[in-house]
């Protein structure tokens, strides 16, 4: 049994319970708070749960200042959170790593595109979790991956997310494949996805996000400024949680992809193999001589030798603060450090902002295209 079908019906009967409760909000603010019955019984569990969501929308209706529209709204998200935590505490409805399996199969198929820059689109996947994820903010606990809020304007229109439509358009093929899978969950999915296809390392990943609405969107200025150094990037990532090594380590994903003077005004690769996952960029940044590039966009550097490549100041700030510099350089010199570490600070953040009560599994870890291959 699902449980929205025994969600509906413990709705029901419990309403009659309800309506009284949040006619006040000193009712409301208590019947929202109080621990729900231990129970064996599946049905008081649902209604309990259903009482909780009610007596939370009660709150939220007589509690704050929110727009009509947006009480609705969230009264709905508090529905699609107790649903979520209810299925996670119970094991029902829920789906089973073999059904994200086949989204990851289905994500890894279409990952190569001949006329989509360097021909894969795994770069602006990873781009994209990165960004869903990267709002949070540590202090109020808003922002991150759980509403998927840059469906939404003004969030989609952001200057740190331009070119992100593009990565949005092809999920959305995904999604009507898979129509249950939450946005939060089938783009930080891609995420990784992208990594490990790119010979990255294996990122655990585990499902538990849901879908907000427009109000839940973060203000600009939430992610990186490439444009600026260690004070911005630290600014930045200490408000989300990170310290100095995860920093550097996240910074790592520059192994994939290239800049678009459409998108962020800079143009050009980190490295030589722009959609494989390797330390290069770490190992670039120390090996090559790097010069200011002469142009007409943004400050930025180029390769002396080739002058085919590019780091932007806030890369080169890894090689000039001291305590980054020490990252970077063993992340140059051991691959396997960096790939352990990446693959650690990646999960981190692509589950910031999402309650662990939704989670129902520990970390999955997905078997790339070529281990399923090797595996039949």
């Amino acid at each position: 049994m699902s449980f929205r079908s025994a969600f509906t019906p413990a709705l029901r009967a419990s309403r009659s319970a309800i309506r009284p409760a949040i006619r006040s909000r000193a009712a409301v603010r208590g019947y929202a708070t109080e621990p729900a019955a231990k129970s064996s019984n599946n049905t008081l569990i649902y209604a309990a749960l259903a009482a909780g969501v009610a007596g939370a929308g009660g709150y939220y209706f007589y509690g704050t200042d929110a727009t009509p529209a947006e009480r609705v709204e969230e009264l709905k998200t508090a529905g699609r959170e107790a649903e979520q935590i209810a299925e996670a505490k119970t094991g029902l409805g829920l789906k089973k790593k073999e059904d994200y399996q086949k989204v990851y199969n289905r994500i890894a198929e279409m990952l190569e595109v001949d006329d989509y820059d360097d021909g894969s689109l795994a770069p602006v996947l990873i781009r994209l979790a990165w960004h869903a994820s990267g709002t949070y903010n540590a202090a109020d606990n808003s922002g991150g991956s759980n509403y998927a809020t840059m469906r939404f304007k003004p969030e989609s229109e952001h200057g740190a997310n331009n070119g992100l439509g593009i990565a949005r358009d092809h999920m959305e093929k995904i999604k009507k494949e898979f129509p249950w899978i939450s946005y939060g969950d089938l783009w930080t999915l891609g995420g990784v996805c992208a990594v490990q296809e790119a010979a990255g390392p294996i990122v655990p990943w585990r499902p538990g996000r849901i879908d907000g609405y427009d109000h839940h969107c973060t203000p600009d200025g939430r992610l990186p400024d490439g444009s600026k150094a260690q004070d911005h990037l630290r600014d930045i990532f200490y408000r989300m949680g990170f310290n100095d090594q995860e920093i550097v380590a996240l910074s790592g994903a520059h192994a994939m992809g290239r800049c678009h003077t459409d998108r962020s005004g800079f143009d050009g690769p980190w490295t030589f193999s722009p959609t494989t996952f390797t330390n290069d960029y770490f190992k670039l940044l120390f090996d090559e001589k790097w010069s200011w590039r002469k142009w007409g966009g943004p400050a930025q550097f180029t390769d002396s030798k080739t002058k085919s490549l590019m780091m932007l100041p806030s890369d080169m700030s890894l090689t000039k603060d001291k305590e980054f510099k020490k990252h970077a350089k063993a992340y140059a010199e051991d691959q396997d450090l960096f790939f352990k570490d990446f693959a650690k600070v990646f999960n981190k953040l692509i589950e910031l902002g999402v309650p662990k009560a939704q989670f129902a599994s520990e970390p999955y870890h997905l078997k790339t295209m070529d281990e399923q291959d090797v595996a039949r």
